[in-house]
């Protein structure tokens, strides 16, 4: 597909060293929180046969989406994981790579419903093959789900987050079965406790693993709106034993066991457990990002944030094998988005180099063509504990460049993302739009070869046709083909074949969460994603509250099947939505209609477009639309 590209080119700059980086786009819609991941991570087996990159975000139509990238063949795919979900930030997905190389993504709603949800790509490797979505009890709420599978239990799945009393959960849960299914078979427990559970105590937590036995886990008092001194802890849970311990391995406590170690933001707690405590500075401390990659001197990315939330500094934070270790690395602004007196703690952001600890990312205003606007740079501390340089590394951008994530190391750069855009405010709601941000990259992305003429068979000479005034088309018999056409389905009769053909139907089934389905032979595959979207939470009040407003039905959406070797893929307005085998397809005959509302823009190709190709139609109807 066609990416947005910019070549950002050194202005004044208060950094001491330059840049000069390629800025590609990953999606034009997507956000995320960054107490939730591994939001991204990059997969390559051992036989070489794969080789991706998986990037995760949620839009402000509750659309939880995931990009793709093949960089073995040069290809990009963007997935619908799931429609009409809550439009909240804290909602992005997390992955994790299953032995067997097929991809499993959790995501959960904000701390207002007792599940997570997932769903499992039923090809090693290819997220556009999801098997349908699956909901996993629990007892309490959830939100922010961290997965890791860990060498010393290769048959299990370890899941952190925010769950027991809005602190810090963990559970155990076995590998899916022949129909997906995991169920738990440890946990859920909690891991600590802070301030002894206290009314309105929310710990926030990062975690990471160091793939053979330990969860390492940094954790905060509580939100630091909540009060002015907030220490930042550290601690490790030995899957072997179910221990909770300290960065020497004093035991603290043995999770599971119904007796939990407490924590304070106290000089008391601190002399008892000196090593726990990471940061204990007079401030509003929060947290962005830990690293064990050097398990010996383990890394925390840390913001202190002053009394009145104003002023926000970035700190490293590092084990040195005797104590914990501040290096200071930059002023950081007060809080990014454009809502002034709210969420005040909300800094740029930052994040740790996923093979160099010493190397972090921050998000920092800078003052530029476009006035003081929220820009990239790398950090680099020395093993003293002094900082080494400071590089800029975006430059005179219109947006803020906010919340980065390096999902790996490939040679001299990370593979790098972040948001860039406006924000409001971590919930869509009548009081605010959410989140109108892009997630970028460093990363090159690969480009389709875009011909939307070539294998055309069939095209309709363009208005509004009534579904039941269009013919019957014959087309040369082909087995492969793409038809692609721009459907509206009335509201009060949203259900019905909307298009038969001698190869598969595929329509739409009622009912209060209507959803696509598409039949081929005896085989019906119906959608996980309901056909509408969340602006419904454009009307109401602002907050969590475990409501399912009704999903709002679209005027229009532009749908696109392809067909080929022995795979049918449906796209919803240029998103991967079903994935469906069906050997031995041929078509040479489309009876559109079958349901009440219009058809337009019919168009029949004997090949399968690729995903850049359907956009660009996409995009073509959009700017249709837009003009009139």
């Amino acid at each position: 597909m066609n990416a947005a590209t910019c070549n950002t080119t050194q202005e004044d700059s208060d950094s001491n060293q330059t840049s000069d980086i390629t800025v590609n786009t990953v999606t034009e819609k997507g956000a995320w929180c960054w107490f939730a991941d591994p939001r991204a991570v990059s997969h390559e087996n051992e036989s070489g046969t794969i080789k991706n990159s998986y990037i995760g975000y949620i839009d402000v139509q509750g659309n939880i989406k995931a990009t793709q990238i093949d960089h073995l063949r040069n290809r990009m795919d963007e997935v619908l994981i799931r429609s009409w979900f809550q439009p909240d930030d804290h909602n992005n997905p997390t992955f994790l790579v299953l032995p067997d190389d097929r991809v499993m993504i959790f995501y959960s709603r904000h701390t207002d419903e007792p599940c997570f949800y997932y769903r499992i790509s039923r090809k090693p490797g290819d997220i556009t093959t999801l098997g349908k979505e699956i909901r996993l009890e629990t007892a309490d709420n959830t939100t922010y789900p961290s997965p890791f599978i860990l060498s010393d239990d290769p048959d299990h799945i370890y899941l952190c987050w925010r769950g027991i009393g809005w602190h810090p959960t963990i559970a155990r849960l076995t590998m899916p079965d022949k129909e997906d299914k995991v169920n738990f078979d440890w946990g859920p427990y909690q891991i600590v406790q802070s301030q002894k559970g206290g009314r309105g105590v929310r710990p926030y937590a990062k975690y990471m693993s160091n793939g053979k036995d330990r969860i390492y886990l940094a954790y905060t008092t509580t939100h630091p709106d909540n009060q002015s001194v907030n220490y930042i802890y550290f601690n490790y849970i030995d899957i072997n034993t179910h221990e909770l311990k300290d960065i020497k391995g004093q035991k603290l406590a043995e999770v599971g066991n119904g007796i939990l170690h407490n924590v304070e933001a106290t000089a008391d707690y601190k002399n008892s457990y000196p090593v726990a405590v990471a940061e204990d500075s007079p401030y509003r401390n929060w947290l962005w990002e830990i690293s064990v990659t050097d398990e010996k001197r383990p890394v925390i990315a840390v913001v202190r944030i002053s009394e009145d939330k104003n002023s926000h500094e970035y700190y490293q934070v590092r084990w040195t094998g005797t104590e914990w270790r501040k290096t200071f690395l930059s002023h950081a602004g007060g809080h990014f988005h454009q809502t002034p007196d709210l969420e005040k703690c909300y800094s740029g952001g930052m994040a740790i180099d996923k093979a160099d600890p010493s190397i972090i990312y921050g998000s920092v205003p800078v003052e530029g063509k476009h006035g003081s606007v929220y820009e990239l740079k790398k950090f680099a501390v020395t093993p003293e504990g002094t900082l080494a340089s400071t590089e800029q590394l975006t430059y005179n951008s219109h947006k803020n460049n906010i919340r980065p994530f390096v999902i790996s190391n490939e040679g001299a750069n990370p593979q790098m993302v972040w948001m860039n855009g406006d924000y409001y405010d971590w919930i869509v709601s009548s009081a605010r739009p959410g989140y109108s941000t892009a997630i970028r990259t460093n990363m090159d992305i690969p480009s389709d070869e875009i011909d939307i003429d070539k294998g055309l068979l069939h095209q309709n000479p363009g208005g509004t046709a009534s579904s039941v005034d269009l013919k019957v088309i014959d087309i040369p018999q082909s087995d492969k083909f793409t038809i692609h056409a721009t459907i509206a389905v009335d509201h009060d009769a949203y259900y019905g074949e909307i298009i038969k053909t001698d190869a598969f139907v595929y329509g739409l089934k009622g009912g209060e969460q209507p959803k696509p389905y598409i039949k081929a032979g005896d085989n019906e595959m119906t959608s996980s994603n309901v056909l509408g979207n969340s602006d419904a939470w454009k009307t109401q009040n602002r907050g969590t509250g475990g409501h399912w407003h009704a999903p709002v039905k679209p005027e229009s959406f532009q749908l696109t099947i392809t067909y080929e070797d022995g795979v049918l893929r449906i796209y919803i307005d240029g998103l991967v939505d079903q994935y469906a085998e069906a050997e031995g397809l041929s078509l040479s005959q489309v009876v559109p209609g079958g349901f009440k509302g219009t058809m337009q823009n019919i168009r029949i190709y004997n090949r399968a477009l690729s995903q850049g190709e359907i956009k660009t139609l996409w995009q073509l109807h959009d700017s249709t639309i837009t003009s009139q």
